[in-house]
């Protein structure tokens, strides 16, 4: 377990730079879910040029959309496929946004962008909802209430898991690093 970085939110372009492509990182801070529809709901807003109900500038979005909690802080929070969101990947970019968890891989294009941009793509372990909802330690809604589960969620987390899937390089763990 040593060799596994601690980070915390909100990321630096200074600490971005230091994560390596396949470098295990527990996260620790806040990170916002947003999935398919607050995406389609965000890019309208950014091509409208309208306000963001939420500050993105140098936070982590996370695909995810939460199930109901219960009597616990957050429900099963795993990941979704991020390719799914890189139509709405530039928009979302554009607002500042420095690091993105998903599962799976981000297309070329995108990859290009995240460089431009100096972002990260983390991976969260799939599958493992229940385990990450344990990671959570507050939830609430950001933005976006009506959408449910797909609204826009801050949530607070300690020691989350991720693998750097993608970094501000450019370099990709699906392809030979």
């Amino acid at each position: 377990m040593e060799n596994i970085r601690h980070i915390v939110t909100p990321l630096d372009e200074k600490n971005l730079k230091t994560l390596k492509a396949g470098e295990e990182v527990l996260l620790s801070g806040i990170i916002y879910t947003a999935r398919d529809q607050a995406h389609l709901r965000i890019s309208e807003i950014v091509k409208n040029k309208m306000r963001m109900p939420v500050e993105l500038e140098g936070q982590m979005i996370y695909y995810c959309g939460p199930t109901p909690a219960g009597d616990k802080i957050i429900g099963s929070c795993g990941p979704t496929t991020s390719s799914r969101m890189d139509r709405f990947t530039p928009d979302i970019l554009s607002l500042g946004v420095k690091g993105m968890i998903g599962k799976g891989r981000r297309s070329s294009g995108i990859i290009e962008e995240m460089r431009k941009n100096k972002a990260v793509y983390f991976l969260a372990p799939a599958g493992a909802g229940a385990y990450l909802a344990d990671c959570v330690e507050s939830c609430k809604i950001a933005a976006f209430e009506d959408l449910g589960p797909e609204a826009i969620y801050k949530i607070t987390v300690k020691d989350f898991p991720l693998v750097v899937g993608i970094d501000v390089l450019g370099k990709d763990i699906y392809k030979k690093l």
